[in-house]
């Protein structure tokens, strides 16, 4: 809500001064932690988070439970996390994944690859975690490939279930499109895919003119709307029915879950949630 109601040119001067203060603050409660040995190990200090705000812990343990109870995960399943940051969601399914299951995580933030694959994956061996080289401005400026072009490092037909967490809502319309290709290729058939947008429909187009909405999605721009123009990753969302009929021309049928970012009084979670099965 800070970044909505504080002017452009404001936000943006007092951003890097927002996030060293922010830092030096959770390095001090980090300290406390290391000193009373309080931190759970498959959770990382607060400075080294760049993920969403949030519980980190709860927000995983959430997120869980949707895949368990709307996508009908099985512990014995394969399953791809798209976008995997510092194992928010990893970390529960660590205590899920059993009797042949495993989890493949990839992203393009190489610190949150080396502290996932030093704090999981020496506990858990079926949890591995690659750094995908994608340029981002704000991440990974020195990434050697286009998102729009990045090949998965899987087989077809590889995986039983595959989920993005709030990553569409920060990517280009190009990569979007090439990315659901993706997930459709790496799917088995009768697979599915839970993913997190922004959807813009009649509804949530009026109810996120209210000031109670966390965003107003109103501007177009390249074929995705944004929120803020000055930051346009910040925030991006999506026509609803592009992204169904996206989902359905790369084999799969889309189920919605609506969100309460908009405002709502009904809602799944924050994000609205799409669930998609390889036909």
């Amino acid at each position: 809500m800070f970044r909505k109601s504080v002017p452009p040119v404001l936000y943006k001067t007092l951003k890097p001064t927002l996030k060293y203060l922010q830092k030096k603050y959770y390095s001090i409660l980090d300290f406390k932690d290391d000193i009373l040995n309080l931190r759970d190990p498959l959770v990382p200090p607060r400075a080294k988070i760049f993920i969403g705000g949030g519980d980190f812990k709860q927000t995983g343990l959430e997120f869980l439970k949707l895949f368990v109870d709307l996508a009908k995960l099985k512990p014995e399943e394969q399953v791809l996390d798209i976008g995997c940051g510092i194992g928010r969601m990893a970390a529960p399914l660590t205590g899920y994944l059993k009797n042949g299951g495993s989890y493949e995580g990839f992203d393009i933030v190489e610190d949150g690859i080396l502290w996932c694959q030093a704090n999981i994956t020496s506990r858990f061996p079926n949890f591995r975690f690659q750094l995908a080289d994608i340029h981002n401005d704000h991440y990974n400026p020195k990434g050697h490939y286009e998102a729009s072009k990045y090949i998965f490092p899987f087989k077809d037909g590889h995986f039983d279930f595959a989920f993005l967490t709030s990553v569409f809502t920060h990517m280009p319309k190009p990569e979007v499109d090439h990315y659901v290709a993706e997930i459709g290729r790496v799917l088995k058939p009768g697979g599915r895919c839970l993913v997190t947008f922004f959807l813009l429909n009649e509804e949530s187009r009026e109810l996120m003119k209210s000031p109670e909405s966390a965003h107003n999605i109103q501007y177009l721009s390249e074929g995705r709307y944004i929120a803020y123009p000055d930051d346009p990753e910040v925030c991006v969302g999506f026509d609803e029915s592009y992204v169904i009929d996206l989902f359905k021309r790369n084999g799969m049928s889309a189920t919605i879950y609506p969100g309460s970012w908009c405002s709502r009084n009904s809602f799944t979670s924050f994000q609205d949630i799409v669930l998609a099965y390889k036909n």
